[in-house]
């Protein structure tokens, strides 16, 4: 079939703005990058598909595969690596569709995903934000929708101590959204950033992600924002992603946690914080302690031999 005849029945004409851009950051990536865009197959040359890859300063070979593997890819290339949340933003300035797709260098479209998530959006037109189900690299299923976060989220987050010894305790069953079968399509607070459809219409009114986060958080804020403007966050399983979690950041682990860590004091004082003092210097002190607990697990764990690989 023809690029114009895919755009006819995808209920365009050749020469509208694509249906969806798909922005995917990349920094140091190149063999998940090719992957990633291996994926989407021959819709990389269909007029409904947009693709932009901002690359994040990268000293591997990710700009010069793109180029010589995937020419219908729109290359931007930054000077330096200024986080996530800002070569997304610039994805988007340049981006012409209907939709907005962040995706994840580290993931794999399954099936028609791309289209089931277009269609969905199209006849649901109060959905501001939409997640595809994610899979982990052996096929499981990775929680991918989460409840807000509040205070008792450092005890009772996807990695915590609490959660690891009493797995079915009410509070994480809550914050994870464990206590539901994630076969179903359900409105939730927010969805990954790995794989988030965004409406343009959305965008107009709550404006880009926020800078002010380099990496992590930037999609709770997102969503955040979304619902404060009365649009619908949505978790839609019957589109999948494969998501390599984890396959970029570990080779930074120190400075990741890091910025985990202060992305989730950000969204405190930007969201929640009262100006009350106490409040917010217990805030912060449990948040430093916590990235400290953290980066000493990530000390341990090669002495210890309890590190895992790939």
């Amino acid at each position: 079939m023809s690029d114009a005849a895919v755009r006819e029945s995808a209920g365009g004409k050749a020469g509208d703005a694509p249906d969806i851009s798909i922005i995917v950051t990349n920094y140091n990536t190149s063999d998940l990058l090719r992957a990633c865009f291996a994926s989407m197959g021959e819709r990389l040359g269909a007029l409904w598909l947009e693709v932009i890859l901002v690359d994040n300063a990268s000293a591997d070979d990710s700009v010069a595969m793109t180029r010589a593997n995937f020419p219908a890819v729109k290359l931007l290339e930054q000077t330096r690596n200024e986080g996530f949340a800002h070569a997304n933003n610039r994805g988007i300035r340049e981006a012409r569709g209907r939709y907005l797709l962040i995706l994840n260098s580290d993931t794999e479209i399954v099936g028609d995903a791309l289209e089931k998530m277009r269609d969905t959006m199209d006849a649901h037109t109060d959905i501001g934000a939409l997640g595809a189900r994610l899979l982990n690299t052996d096929g499981s299923v990775q929680l991918s929708c989460r409840s807000f976060p509040s205070y008792r989220t450092a005890l009772f987050h996807r990695y915590s101590l609490m959660t690891r010894l009493f797995p079915r305790n009410r509070y994480s069953a809550e914050y994870l959204m464990t206590d539901w079968n994630h076969d179903e399509t359900a409105d939730v607070d927010w969805v990954s950033g790995a794989c988030l459809m965004a409406r343009r219409k959305t965008l107009d009114e709550v404006g880009l992600l926020d800078e002010g986060f380099f990496m992590y958080s930037e999609d709770v804020d997102w969503c955040y924002r979304m619902k404060q403007a009365g649009w619908r966050i949505v978790y839609f399983p019957q589109a999948e992603v494969r998501h390599h979690i984890g396959r970029s950041t570990r080779k930074v682990p120190y400075r990741m946690t890091y910025e985990r860590h202060r992305s989730m004091w950000r969204f405190y004082r930007k969201h929640y914080s009262r100006g009350i003092v106490l409040v917010d210097t217990a805030t912060l002190l449990g948040i430093a302690a916590r990235c400290a607990m953290v980066m000493a697990q990530n000390t341990l764990k090669p002495l210890l031999g309890t590190e895992k690989r790939a």
